[in-house]
């Protein structure tokens, strides 16, 4: 299929081939991250073959899919257990490139139709839902597990137990949430390119829209680029450079959006129990290793690790002050400075909202025999961490108003010492 400008020109298609080199490069590079992140972390020693189930148990997780657990013993055991989790930096990585993919055939355009634009995403989509349905079926495994020694080990042998552990995806939600989550990357890719075509409709809309999502992105992705200097840091002056790399390439922006939600004054409610934990740093860990339901934020931060977590503070007022300012800036001189706080507001409300929506984690598995539970902590564990949700909106609405403001009133002050109009 091939289009035209108003003025007539042909310009680059962008047909199911185009389509198919968006998908099958969006999958290949959530593969790679998947596979390096999963070896870092030790999955490749996983018994009876489960590594590449497991890869694409963790491509489909970074979608939103849902992946569960599932064990049996006969009747005398049983097995439970359930994951919610989002590796957030195989997600990033195929957003990134589908978004990429979606945009190049429309380059070098300043208006493009509704039909034109809807076709091209359902190319995408069309594949996309094929795509999924092969990873949905693929991301399913069984494996025995080994008792070992002690209580469990004993009982196992006394009665010939072999617990037989698997996890396996819900096919159906998985495909729902996976084109939902397409759908999002391809609107937001939308919203935040400056130079993406638009329907003529929504161009003058796209004005006050635009400056708004693209410097809240930029935030999210500078985070990450922040994060990750860090992490190399830790890596190469304190040793554990696998483990950081497992981090580095499965999570890295679950803990430092995390980190920008707590800087904010945020409060997250978790609990670690068992051999699990939480990715770097470790005090996140201790503040929520307790018998019950711990709260999160910059003053149990403080409170277990110092002084210096009152940094994550400043580190956010400087950043959002830059995102207001760079908004400001990218937008037409009429806007004023209140328009330039809602704008800034409602977009760090909702990047809040993804966040606390995507960063969460519940996890937990046990295994009883004869109906003894949870025996041995080397079988049984839990990872909660969930937001409050309520707070977390109120406190990114109300940072947004104030640096949105002050962003604006900076960006108005160069514009008259370097003489510009705006747009």
């Amino acid at each position: 299929m091939s289009s035209r400008t108003l003025s007539g020109r042909p310009v680059a298609r962008h047909g199911w081939a185009q389509a198919l080199v968006t998908v099958l490069g969006g999958l290949i590079v959530m593969g790679v991250v998947a596979v390096l992140g999963l070896w870092a972390a030790g999955a490749a020693d996983l018994p009876g073959g489960s590594f590449p189930p497991v890869v694409a148990a963790t491509v489909v997780t970074a979608v939103g899919g849902t992946v569960e657990l599932s064990g049996d013993a006969g009747g005398l055991a049983g097995t439970e257990g359930g994951l919610t989790v989002i590796p957030l930096s195989v997600t990033l990585a195929g957003a990134l490139v589908i978004g990429w993919g979606f945009l190049r055939p429309l380059r070098h355009r300043a208006v493009a139709g509704a039909p034109e634009l809807a076709g091209w995403a359902a190319r995408i989509a069309a594949l996309w839902l094929l795509a999924l349905l092969g990873l949905a079926l693929a991301a399913r495994h069984t494996f025995e597990i080994s008792l070992g020694d002690g209580p469990l080990g004993d009982l196992g042998d006394l009665f010939g137990l072999t617990p037989v552990v698997g996890f396996s995806t819900d096919v159906p939600l998985t495909v729902l949430v996976g084109l939902v989550w397409l759908a999002g990357v391809l609107v937001v890719t939308l919203m935040v390119s400056r130079g993406a075509p638009l329907p003529a409709g929504l161009l003058r809309p796209q004005a006050s829209v635009r400056p708004a999502a693209h410097a809240t992105v930029r935030l999210l992705l500078v985070c990450v680029v922040i994060g990750l200097v860090i992490a190399l840091f830790v890596a190469a002056t304190r040793g554990h450079a696998v483990e950081t790399f497992a981090v580095i390439l499965l999570g890295l922006p679950n803990v430092v959006w995390l980190a920008l939600t707590i800087g904010l004054g945020a409060t997250w409610d978790g609990r670690v129990e068992g051999p699990f934990g939480l990715p770097m740093p470790h005090v996140l860990d201790e503040v929520l290793r307790t018998p019950d339901v711990s709260t999160l934020n910059l003053g149990t931060l403080v409170e277990h690790d110092g002084q210096k977590w009152w940094w994550l503070l400043v580190v956010d007022a400087v950043l959002l002050l830059a995102t207001a300012f760079v908004m400001a800036a990218s937008s037409p001189a009429r806007v004023r400075p209140w328009q330039h706080a809602v704008h800034m507001a409602l977009a760090l409300a909702l990047a809040v909202l993804m966040i606390c929506l995507m960063a969460r984690i519940s996890a937990r598995i046990g295994l009883s025999v004869l109906g003894v539970g949870d025996l041995g902590e080397g079988f049984s564990g839990q990872v909660l961490l969930k937001p409050r949700l309520g707070s977390a909106l109120g406190l990114a609405l109300l940072w947004g108003l104030v640096a949105g403001f002050a962003g604006a009133l900076l960006a108005r002050g160069a514009r008259r010492r370097g003489g510009g109009t705006g747009h």
